[in-house]
């Protein structure tokens, strides 16, 4: 069984009634969200602070309105269902990863929830075979919209940017999330959890060729794993993360990428020279995932490096420790 594929419900196999609890859960979520959005911002652009907080009073409205149709047709108890519980459902990062990077990064992530939700109402819309409720999902995927619309103002009020811009943004964030995100994580897989196997293969034996092989067949069978539970996890007509297929791609190659970067060293015949150059290559292989999340995820770079460093020199350790005893 491939980790991670069947513990979380799809959109595809939920109720009308679970759908219209997913969709109230959510919007509480987002009113929470922007209001904590206003909070911070509310001292250095009061007006800006003053758009989120009716944002925020425009979801708790939309959830107002989902209650009333989910006791209209159901009744009063709401299944518990949230975000986290649905494959291929869009997530929110945590506020705290957010509302220190300033308002470029808030109203970024302000014109993506919208959109996401934009999204999620059109699909829930085809899903349920009710007129009120169909009638009620179209109307608040049209106030999404709106709301998209409304983020825009946003930039162009505080940062000034041109369509051109927008449309320049939009596609790098589809770029990341299709691409750069599931490549890294294949690449941060196959990059440290092949060290202990590899290595301890390497000083239990001092057989080069042995080592190699071990860490083609790690490296090989890491990337299909990982390939598949990519593809296999999220759809991405909801997340909006694009075909599962180059998701899949990405992290299945970059999956064997990181692991036979410090495999191939093993082809030289001399153990401690391979054994070094290996070594060499996992420092550099540990650096370069450090400055990816800082480029791309926009994770400061002294925590990347010691979360990645610090993280892979523990394996590393674990591995030639194991294979020494």
């Amino acid at each position: 069984m491939i980790p991670g594929v069947t513990q979380r419900r799809r959109f595809s196999d939920l109720s009308e009634q679970e759908i219209l609890a997913l969709a109230i859960s959510s919007e509480e979520d987002d009113a929470r969200i922007y209001r904590t959005y206003a909070e911070r911002l509310r001292t250095d652009y009061p007006d800006t602070a003053k758009v989120f907080q009716d944002m925020a009073g425009e979801e708790d409205r939309h959830r107002q309105r989902l209650i009333e149709k989910h006791r209209e047709r159901f009744g009063e108890v709401i299944p518990l269902i949230r975000r986290e519980h649905v494959s291929g459902y869009y997530a929110r990062r945590p506020v705290w990863l957010v509302e220190n990077l300033g308002i470029e990064r808030i109203r970024d992530e302000a014109e993506m929830m919208e959109r996401d939700a934009h999204a999620f109402y059109l699909k829930a819309a085809q899903r349920t075979s009710d007129a009120g409720t169909r009638k009620l999902l179209g109307d608040l995927a049209a106030a999404e919209a709106g709301h998209e619309a409304r983020a825009d103002t946003l930039v162009e009020k505080h940062v000034g940017e041109d369509a051109e811009t927008r449309e320049a943004r939009t596609a790098h964030r589809q770029f990341v999330l299709t691409w750069v995100q599931p490549g890294l994580a294949g690449l941060m897989d196959g990059s440290v959890s092949t060290l202990a196997p590899i290595f301890a293969t390497a000083f239990a034996t001092q057989d080069t060729w042995t080592t190699f092989l071990v860490g083609l067949a790690a490296s090989v069978g890491a990337g299909i794993s990982m390939g598949f539970t990519e593809a296999a996890s999220d759809d991405g007509q909801i997340s909006g993360r694009g075909s599962p297929i180059k998701r899949g791609l990405a992290s299945g190659v970059m999956t064997a990428v990181g692991g036979l970067g410090h495999a191939l060293p093993y082809l030289i015949p001399d153990f401690w020279t391979a054994t070094t150059i290996a070594m060499v290559v996992v420092f550099v292989e540990l650096w370069a995932i450090a400055w990816i999340q800082k480029k791309y995820m926009e994770t400061p770079f002294l925590r990347a490096a010691l979360q990645v460093v610090l993280g892979g020199a523990l394996v590393l350790g674990a591995g030639i420790l194991i294979g020494s005893g």
